[in-house]
């Protein structure tokens, strides 16, 4: 991503860092000199440093902006550093934070506070490192999709009798090869696939394709490149032809993964500088190939599995291993519910025992006190006067009032 255009970016793109990134490019590209220098970077100019050095020429507002924006994400690091340590025990007297921060790759640990040519440097570095690992990540992704796919539907079917599994197997076997009986797809980047969108989807002659045309129609942003959200919008046509979202047959997913192939397919073959764009010069070359005239067959999913036997056993040995230890985790916390609510029963017979103490104790107190001439106690051990006892005691002090006089 050379031009670093927020336009080149996956909506998506999986990073820890991503806000961060988006932010710093936002705020760059607030900068009339440096948006100019951002998209005319290649490469080299990435490597060597000189893109770098042009955040020197920035305006004073964009890099007090970059530099709170690094501080924020520090400060970001910080807690998920801390949280990491609180989640694992371990306690440290004194943080040494410049330390730690060296696992994060995408900025400079030693300077906490201001944002600098070697930030950006990093940066950009670190996110076409990443970004190039996301696709692997998807692929890979996508294969342990199919895989539960694949062992949902055997277990499904051992469910079943053997005459509603055999009418099921050969129903799954008929959708299919429905799936399978679909228009033959042109290979992505070819001439027959291109003019096939200038055609049906641009409305244009198609005795008057023209690739340089071609090339400006579907640079949507107008940047002067292809990136890959606009490469991706090309085979919409070719997809079209083998998933339909109303078809039970078709899967969507697979759908997807095959327009990730069809992207890696035209980078591979056209962007030759691999920054993971194509430049109008490197598409113009790619029109004089000779696989641009006459390619490959394109082989779509359904011609070959996307995992071997062996990783699909591997896959059901780790579901079974991971089913296994739910079970023991559920076992546990059952026993543990079932100890509890023993424990509860026995404090509630604990209480029980204790309130019925407590009121034998205070039985047993006051018929003391009835027996002794005392007037009965209250609960917290205060005396109660009876009615009547009052009434003796004001009448004993009257008479002795009238004695005394």
């Amino acid at each position: 991503y050379t031009d670093l255009s927020l336009t080149t970016l996956p909506q998506d793109t999986g990073l820890y860092y991503d806000r961060y990134l988006r932010e710093v490019i936002e705020v760059l590209e607030t900068d009339p000199h440096f948006r100019e220098k951002l998209q005319t970077a290649n490469t080299e100019d990435i490597k060597n440093g000189r893109l770098s050095k042009e955040l020197d020429l920035v305006s004073h507002h964009v890099r007090t902006r970059l530099d709170e924006l690094k501080r924020q994400e520090v400060s970001r690091l910080r807690m998920l550093l801390k949280a990491k340590l609180d989640s694992t025990n371990i306690q440290t007297l004194q943080m040494d934070h410049a330390s730690l921060l060296k696992q994060f790759e995408h900025l400079d640990p030693h300077n906490q506070n201001t944002f600098e040519a070697k930030d950006l440097e990093l940066l950009i570095s670190t996110a076409t490192k990443d970004l190039e690992n996301y696709d692997a990540e998807r692929h890979e992704e996508f294969k342990r999709y199919e895989m539960l796919k694949e062992h949902e539907r055997r277990e499904y079917l051992k469910s079943l009798d053997q005459e509603k599994r055999e009418k099921e197997e050969k129903r799954m076997q008929e959708l299919k090869e429905k799936h399978r009986q679909h228009p033959k797809v042109n290979a992505p980047g070819s001439v027959a696939q291109l003019r096939e969108v200038w055609e049906e989807t641009d409305g244009l002659d198609p005795k008057e394709f023209n690739p340089k045309t071609f090339f400006k129609l579907h640079d949507t942003n107008e940047d002067g490149v292809l990136d890959e959200q606009e490469l991706e919008a090309l085979f919409t046509k070719e997809l079209e032809k083998v998933y339909d979202p109303k078809n039970e047959e078709d899967d969507m997913m697979e759908m997807e993964e095959e327009r990730l192939r069809m992207r890696e397919h035209v980078m591979n073959n056209v962007d030759t500088n691999k920054d993971r764009l194509v430049s109008l010069e490197e598409f113009l070359k790619s029109t004089e190939k000779k696989e641009f005239n006459n390619p490959k067959e394109w082989e779509t999913l359904d011609t070959k599995p996307v995992y071997t036997d062996e990783e699909l056993q591997r896959f059901e040995t780790e579901l079974r291993d991971k089913e296994e230890e739910l079970k023991r985790r559920a076992e546990t916390l059952r026993q543990e519910q079932e100890l509890l609510k023993e424990r509860g029963k026995a404090l509630e017979a604990q209480r029980r025992e204790y309130q019925q103490a407590v009121l034998e104790m205070s039985q047993r107190q006051k018929e003391q006190q009835a027996a002794d001439g005392q007037p009965p106690a209250g609960p917290n051990g205060e005396l109660q006067f009876q009615p009547e006892a009052v009434k003796a005691q004001d009448k004993g002090k009257r008479s002795k009032m009238r004695y005394m006089r």
